[in-house]
C-alpha cells in the first residue's frame, strides 16, 4: 500500500512506538513505505534524517582512552611517584628531569597507539555485511550500513539481521536470538495474520511502548541469525534504535586472550615480582652505604630508576606498532583482521583445516549437466532444481553456492518457468541435507525436492527410469551405482525428485519437511569444482611452512579423493574418513583419528566442531578456513578462524580474519607475516631484557663497592630512553626466512636463560668498564658516570645487530629503518654528551679521543662475545632419539 504523504519525505522514527502491534497495511503507513520498497530517492533521503545503519564500536577507543592507557601504566607511574619523592625532598632538577623523560615516553606510547587505532578502523572498511533488498521495485544487494527504516528486506539461512525488521511474509524461519536476551534455544517467528493475534498479547498498558524482544512474535532483532527458513521484511529501525543497539554492552567483539599474550602476561607477572625484590634490595643497601648527599633521597631515586630500568617499558608500544605494521602489510596481501591480536595466533598454526570447494577447487561450483536417470540430458531436471532454489538477485546473488551456480545457469539459458506459481518453500538444514519447493502449475500443486542424491533417495518411493516408473526399493542400488560413477568422475550430484500433493486451500496445515515422502526420483544435477591450477606450488610451501593440511567437507568421498589426488595432496593410508565412522567412535579413538588422518568426508558441522576441538585437545594451534553456516561453530573454535568476505554472514561474524580473496596462497601469506610478526615482537624482547638486565645488574653491583651512585636516575632513564627509540623500529625489522618455516610458541625457560646467558656477558663487560676507567684511569666521578652511560647505550644499540638473528650478523640485513634509527638515536647519545647546555643538566663531561677509542674497543669485543655466545646458545641440541633440533623460539 502506497502512503499518501509524500514519500520522499523520512520516515518517523519513534524509540517509544510500538511497531510491533501494528497490521502490514499499519506498518507501511506508519514507515511511509510500501510492499515494493523504497525509491533510491527515499533511501538517499533517509538515510541523512537516520544516519548510516550502525552500532558505535564500543571497542573503539578514543585519543583520550589511549593517552590513559599511556599515563596509567605501572612503569610511568613508578617515574611520577619518583618525581614526587624527589619534589617533597627539594631536589626540584631531578623532578623537572624525570617529569621530562615521563612525558617523552608518553607521547612516544601515545602517538604509536593512536596510529595503530587509525589503522585498525580503515582496515574495517575493507570488508562488510551485505543484505538483500528491494530498491526501485528490484531485489539488489547492498551494505547492510545502508538500511533505512521503511526498506524490504529479504532474509534466510545463515544471514545476520542487518536490522530491527517486522516480519511481512515468512515460511518457517527460526532465528537463535542469544546475543540479544542470553536464550540459547532456536525462536520461531510468523508474520502477523490479518485478524488481531492473540500472541504476543499486548495490552492497553502496553500500546505506547515497544515489548521485549522476547514477547516479539513477528519481528527480527539486529545481531540475531536466522537458523532455518526465509521471510520478507521491513526495516522498523536501525542503528542504535534497534533493541541490540540499545542494549550493545552485552555484545563483545574481543578475540579471546592467545597464547602468546597469556605467555607475556605471566612473564610480566614474573618480572614485577623479581624488580619489587630488586628495588627493595637496592634501596635499602644503598641507603645502609650512605651513598649521595641525600642518603634516604638518592637511595630511593636510584632504586626506582634502577626498577624502571630493567622493565621493558616500551612493549606494548612495540607490540601495538607491530602488529599494526603487520596488518597493513596483510591488508596488502588480501588478509584482513577484524582484531590485532589474531595476527599472533595465525603465525602460531600448525594445522589448517579447510572445507574442499573454494581452497583446492576454483571458488565458484558450476553446473555440467542435468541428466535423467537413464543418463540423458534432461530439461525437466533442470527446470525443478531452478524452481526449487532459494538463491536470490539477479545481477549479484546471495545464498549457498549450489543455488547461486543453478540461478546463473538457468537465467543464462534463459529457462521459461513463467507457467509455475511458487507456494511454500521448505528449507534446507544440514540435518536432512536437502530443501522442498511447493509450485503450482494450472490445477495441479507440486512438491519438488532438491539436495544430496542419498538423502532425496530416502524419501523416494518411485524411481522414473527408461519411459516407466519403478518402485525405488528395487533401483536404488542401481541409482547409488551411477551417484558412485559420477563421483569417480569427479562431479558433485544434486539429486531432485517430486510428487503432486493437494492445494493449499484442501490441506488443514501449512507444507513442511513431514510431507517429504512418496516421492519420485527423477535424476540428478551434476557439478563440477575444477581444481586451482598453481594448487601444487601452494601445498609444497604449506608443506615448507610446516604446516598440515585437513580436508573437512560435507561433500562426496570420492569426489573429495579425486581432487586431492589431482593436486598432489596425499593422504595417509590414501583413506578418507566418512563422518558417518567418526560417529561410531569413542573420544580416544576419535582423537587418534583426527590426528592420523587428513581428509573427512559427508562430516556435518557438529562433527567439523568436534574434529577442530580433538585437534586443539592434542596440543595443536589449529586454524579453521570457511565460508558458510555450517562452518561457524568451528570458525568460532579455532585458535584462528579464517573466512572470506564473500562467506555467510555468520561465517564472517565469527571469524577472526577475513580474506579478500579466498585462497591457500593467500593464507601462507598470512602465515609468513604472522611469523615475522612473532619474530620481530620477540626480538625486542630478548634484546631489550638482556640489555636492560645486565646493565642494571652492573649498576645494582657497583654500588655496593663503588662509593657513589654509579649512574644518576636522571641519566638511567635517559640511557632507557634513549635506547629504546631504535630498539621500537624492530616491528620494521627483516626477519630470516629460516624463522618462518616453523610454527613458533611462546617460551618463558628460554627468554630467562637467553636473559641470563646474554645478561652475564653484557655484565662482564660493564664490569671491564667500571675496572678501567675507576680504578686503572681513576676517572672523577662525573667523567666516569659519563663514560659508563655512553658505553651501556651504545652496546644496548650495537648488540641490537647481533641478536637479531640466528646467523652470523653480516649473512642477515637489517631493516633500513632499524639501522638508520640506531645511527641517529647513537649520534643523539654523543650530541648529549658534547653539547655543553644539555650535557650540563645531566651531569655529562666531553671525553677526549683516547677515551672513545678505549670505549669503542671495549664495544667490539662485546659484539665479538655476543657473536660466539650466540653460536653456543643456538648450537643444535640432542633429542631423545639422538636427532639434533634447532633450540629457537
Amino acid at each position: 500500500m502506497t502512503s499518501t504523504s509524500n514519500p520522499a519525505s523520512p520516515a518517523p522514527s519513534s524509540p517509544v512506538m510500538n511497531f510491533w502491534a501494528l497490521q502490514p497495511e499499519e506498518i507501511h503507513k506508519t514507515l511511509l513505505s510500501r510492499d515494493s520498497g523504497l525509491s533510491s530517492r527515499e533511501a538517499a533521503s533517509r538515510i541523512e534524517a537516520h544516519g548510516q545503519n550502525v552500532i558505535p564500536d564500543k571497542d573503539k577507543r578514543t585519543w583520550l582512552d589511549i593517552l590513559w592507557a599511556q599515563v596509567a601504566s605501572p612503569l610511568l607511574l613508578i617515574l611520577v611517584f619518583a618525581s614526587i619523592v624527589s619534589a617533597v625532598l627539594g631536589d626540584v632538577f631531578d623532578t623537572i628531569i624525570i617529569l621530562s623523560i615521563v612525558a617523552v615516553s608518553v607521547l612516544l606510547g601515545f602517538f604509536q597507539e593512536y596510529k595503530s587505532e587509525r589503522v585498525l578502523s580503515e582496515l574495517k572498511k575493507y570488508f562488510a555485511y551485505h543484505c538483500v533488498v528491494l530498491r526501485d521495485g528490484e531485489k539488489s544487494q547492498i551494505d547492510s550500513r545502508e538500511l533505512v527504516p521503511g526498506d524490504v528486506v529479504f532474509v534466510g539461512l545463515g544471514d545476520i539481521i542487518p536490522a530491527d525488521l517486522y516480519i511481512l511474509e515468512t515460511s518457517g524461519i527460526t532465528v537463535n536470538e542469544s546475543v540479544l536476551t542470553g536464550e540459547s534455544r532456536e525462536v520461531r517467528k510468523d508474520a502477523p495474520t490479518t485478524t488481531k493475534r492473540s500472541s504476543p498479547s499486548l495490552s492497553s498498558s502496553q500500546s505506547t511502548k515497544a515489548a521485549n524482544p522476547q514477547e516479539i512474535q513477528n519481528g527480527l532483532f539486529m545481531g540475531t541469525t536466522v537458523m532455518e527458513g526465509y521471510a520478507k521484511t521491513v526495516v522498523v529501525a536501525t542503528g542504535k534504535e534497534t533493541f541490540f543497539g540499545k542494549t550493545a554492552s552485552v555484545f563483545s567483539s574481543k578475540v579471546p586472550e592467545s597464547e602468546f599474550q597469556h605467555g607475556i602476561r605471566k612473564f610480566g607477572s614474573l618480572l614485577v615480582k623479581v624488580i619489587s625484590v630488586m628495588t627493595v634490595f637496592i634501596f635499602l643497601a644503598n641507603w645502609a652505604l650512605k651513598h649521595g648527599k641525600n642518603p634516604i633521597a638518592d637511595s630511593a631515586l636510584f632504586a626506582l630508576a634502577i626498577a624502571v630500568g630493567i622493565a621493558p617499558e616500551a612493549l606494548p608500544a612495540v607490540i601495538t606498532l607491530t602488529l599494526s605494521s603487520g596488518s597493513i602489510h596483510l591488508a596488502k596481501k588480501k588478509v584482513v583482521t577484524k582484531k590485532l591480536a589474531a595476527i599472533e595466533g595465525i603465525g602460531n598454526m600448525d594445522i589448517l583445516c579447510t572445507d574442499k570447494t573454494g581452497t583446492l577447487t576454483e571458488e565458484g561450483i558450476r553446473v555440467e549437466k542435468y541428466v535423467d536417470l537413464d543418463m540423458r540430458d534432461s530439461h525437466d531436471v533442470f527446470e525443478y532444481a531452478f524452481l526449487c532454489n532459494a538463491a536470490v538477485g539477479t545481477l549479484h546473488f546471495k545464498g549457498n553456492a549450489i543455488d547461486v551456480a543453478i540461478k546463473k545457469q538457468g537465467l543464462a539459458k534463459d529457462v521459461d518457468v513463467s507457467r509455475f506459481t511458487k507456494l511454500t518453500a521448505i528449507p534446507f538444514d544440514f540435518i536432512r541435507r536437502r530443501m522442498g519447493q511447493v509450485v503450482r502449475e494450472g490445477n495441479k500443486t507440486f512438491l519438488i525436492v532438491k539436495g544430496e542424491p542419498n538423502s532425496v533417495l530416502s524419501v523416494c518411493s518411485g524411481i522414473r527410469m527408461g519411459n516407466g516408473m519403478h518402485e525405488a526399493p528395487k533401483k536404488s542400488a542401481q541409482i547409488r551405482e551411477m551417484i558412485a560413477g559420477y563421483n569417480k568422475e569427479g562431479y558433485s550430484t544434486i539429486g531432485v525428485a517430486y510428487k503432486e500433493v493437494p492445494a493449499p486451500q484442501a490441506r488443514k496445515s501449512e507444507y513442511s519437511k513431514e510431507d517429504e515422502k512418496g516421492l519420485t526420483f527423477i535424476g540428478f544435477i551434476l557439478m563440477s569444482n575444477p581444481p586451482k591450477p598453481a594448487l601444487r606450488q601452494t601445498l609444497e610451501r604449506l608443506a615448507k611452512l610446516n604446516i598440515r593440511l585437513k580436508i573437512l567437507t560435507g561433500d562426496d568421498a570420492l569426489v573429495t579423493k579425486r581432487v586431492c589426488s589431482v593436486v598432489g595432496h596425499e593422504l595417509p593410508e590414501d583413506r578418507i574418513i566418512l563422518g558417518s565412522e567418526l560417529e561410531e567412535l569413542d573420544k580416544e579413538e576419535f582423537l587418534k583419528t583426527v590426528e592420523r588422518y587428513d581428509a573427512f568426508a559427508r562430516v556435518t558441522p557438529e562433527q567439523k566442531l568436534a574434529i577442530v576441538e580433538a585437534l586443539k585437545e592434542n596440543g595443536h594451534v589449529v586454524g579453521f578456513l570457511g565460508d558458510g553456516i555450517n562452518d561457524a561453530p568451528a570458525l568460532r573454535a579455532a585458535d584462528v578462524g579464517i573466512s572470506v568476505d564473500t562467506a555467510s554472514d555468520v561465517a564472517k561474524g565469527a571469524s577472526h580474519m577475513i580474506l579478500l580473496k579466498k585462497s591457500l596462497g593467500v593464507v601462507c601469506d598470512g602465515v609468513e607475516e604472522g611469523r615475522k610478526i612473532f619474530g620481530n615482537i620477540t626480538k625486542y624482547i630478548l634484546n631489550t631484557m638482556s640489555a636492560n638486565l645486565g646493565n642494571m645488574l652492573t649498576i645494582t653491583i657497583s654500588s655496593l663497592f663503588l662509593p657513589f651512585i654509579p649512574l644518576l636516575p636522571s641519566q638511567i632513564l635517559l640511557n632507557n630512553l634513549l635506547s629504546d627509540v631504535p630498539l621500537m623500529s624492530v616491528s620494521t625489522d627483516n626477519v630470516d626466512k629460516t624463522y618462518t618455516t616453523r610454527p613458533k610458541k611462546w617460551d618463558t625457560k628460554f627468554i630467562l636463560n637467553f636473559m641470563l646467558l646474554f645478561g652475564v656477558i653484557s655484565t662482564i663487560f660493564d664490569f671491564t668498564v667500571v675496572g678501567i676507567f675507576y680504578y686503572v684511569l681513576h676517572l672523577n666521578v662525573e667523567t666516569f658516570r659519563t663514560v659508563w652511560f655512553l658505553e651501556s647505550v651504545l652496546s644496548e644499540m650495537l648488540i641490537v645487530f647481533s641478536l637479531r638473528t640466528q646467523l652470523p650478523f653480516f649473512k642477515s640485513s637489517p631493516s633500513r629503518t632499524l639501522l638508520f634509527s640506531s645511527i641517529g638515536a647513537a649520534l643523539l647519545s654523543l650530541a648529549v654528551i658534547y653539547f655543553t647546555p644539555i650535557a650540563s643538566v645531566f651531569y655529562f663531561k666531553s671525553l677526549g679521543f683516547k677515551i672513545l677509542a678505549v670505549v669503542a674497543a671495549i664495544l667490539a669485543a662485546y659484539f665479538a662475545a655476543t657473536e660466539f655466545g650466540k653460536v653456543l646458545f643456538f648450537k643444535p641440541a640432542p633429542d631423545a632419539n639422538g636427532n639434533r633440533t634447532h633450540h629457537d623460539l
